[in-house]
């Protein structure tokens, strides 16, 4: 066996990777397993950004290599889809990098600001990708928590009185996964200023910003964030395009030419019909977000549902496509939980263990399955229950 590299001895697989291939494995016709885990959108693109797709790929000489910095006519949707959503202008030509899907923006970005010596801040809980890409580059995880008593805000005033001297990234995640908080203007001022204070990179990660939020939120729309700000987007969740891998990094000229460079030496461009597809995508207006979040509100409430039956706690105002919620006190073990619910009623459940410290006692609901997997569901997990206290009677 060849010794692996040192940087992947403390990388884990990623969970979903894992715990995905158990979920197959209990899967049968007679009883399927009902994944309420994944985030990943089961509702289609719309019409027109599939017919997009087609027309495009029909051209013998769309299927060779393409730009590095994406077509002028998707950077240009990029540009009108910030203005018209977020009141931002965008450059273009300068500030609008596509990606393929907002993930490999997390590594290109890590790969082309960060040393050895480095520190990132990390939300916790948060995406756990942020903090396996740092380590991965060999800079060094330093995690802030989000407090439920602050309704999982950023404790911003604690964090301004620490040594942040050798912080250069500090990832935000608004609307945030797993909690669906959504930042106000004057936290993300307040974030925008302790980085042009400490002079470090301040990156959100925004996907969710259309999706059950009535007021999405460009963290370049606040004053002085292009000095030090970049944001990544997608269409994955919000145009229900997650596996078409399309996203982009928006930001000042220096920053994207930065990881321009990176990006270049990782990859020969996206797919020419991709690139024509998300032109019409980024064209939709406010009716289709309207109705795409119409059934997810209808979704939730059967999520709100589940989580009633399982005794937890949640905020029913939270955005995303997930429903996060704190299990019973009484309740020793989060993964014994989850494992139970999936052997026994083959419903699954993402930990919130998965996304830090902070949320070892929780639990997450994705509302990417039809009204009427989430009406199942709810129903096994009540006949689950019932067997459990009929288990304990008859022990009794």
């Amino acid at each position: 066996m060849i010794a692996t590299a040192k940087r992947i001895n403390n990388i884990e697989e990623y969970y979903f990777s894992k715990k995905l291939a158990e979920v197959r494995s209990l899967d049968t016709s007679e009883f399927p397993v009902i994944n309420l885990g994944i985030g990943s959108p089961d509702l289609a693109p719309a019409q027109n950004t599939i017919d997009a797709l087609i027309t495009s790929a029909q051209h013998p000489s769309h299927h060779g290599y393409q730009s590095y910095k994406g077509i002028p006519e998707l950077r240009k949707a990029i540009a009108a889809f910030y203005k018209s959503i977020y009141s931002t202008t965008l450059d273009a030509e300068t500030m609008i990098l596509p990606l393929m899907g907002s993930k490999e923006g997390i590594l290109h970005i890590s790969m082309a600001f960060l040393n050895d010596d480095d520190e990132v801040l990390i939300p916790d809980p948060g995406y756990p990708t942020y903090a396996s890409v740092t380590n991965l580059i060999g800079a060094k995880v330093r995690t802030y928590a989000l407090k439920e008593e602050l309704d999982w805000g950023i404790d911003r005033e604690a964090l301004s009185k620490q040594d942040l001297s050798k912080v250069k990234i500090m990832w935000i995640n608004f609307p945030h996964m797993p909690t669906g908080r959504i930042a106000t203007i004057a936290e993300l001022e307040q974030l925008v200023a302790l980085a042009r204070q400490h002079k470090f990179l301040l990156v959100n990660d925004n996907p969710y910003s259309l999706i059950l939020n009535d007021h999405p939120l460009s963290l370049l729309s606040i004053e002085g964030a292009e000095e030090v700000a970049l944001e990544l987007n997608s269409l994955s969740k919000s145009h229900n395009m997650a596996g078409w891998r399309l996203g982009w990094v928006a930001g000042k000229k220096e920053y994207i030419d930065a990881v321009l460079r990176v990006r270049s030496n990782m990859d020969s461009g996206m797919f020419l019909s991709l690139q024509h597809a998300a032109v019409e995508a980024l064209k939709h207006n406010r009716q289709w977000f309207d109705e795409l979040n119409h059934v997810y509100k209808q979704r939730k409430e059967w999520a709100h549902a589940i989580l009633k039956t399982l005794e937890c706690s949640f905020s029913p105002h939270q955005s995303g496509l997930f429903v996060w919620a704190k299990v019973p006190d009484s309740l020793s073990d989060v993964g014994v939980l989850i494992d139970k619910i999936l052997h026994e009623a083959k419903v699954f459940i993402t930990p919130g263990f998965v996304f830090g410290d902070s949320g070892k006692r929780y639990i997450r609901l994705s509302l990417c399955s039809p009204e009427e997997k989430l009406k199942a569901a709810h129903e096994r997990i009540e006949k689950w229950k019932a067997s459990q206290l009929n288990t304990k009677s008859i022990a009794a």
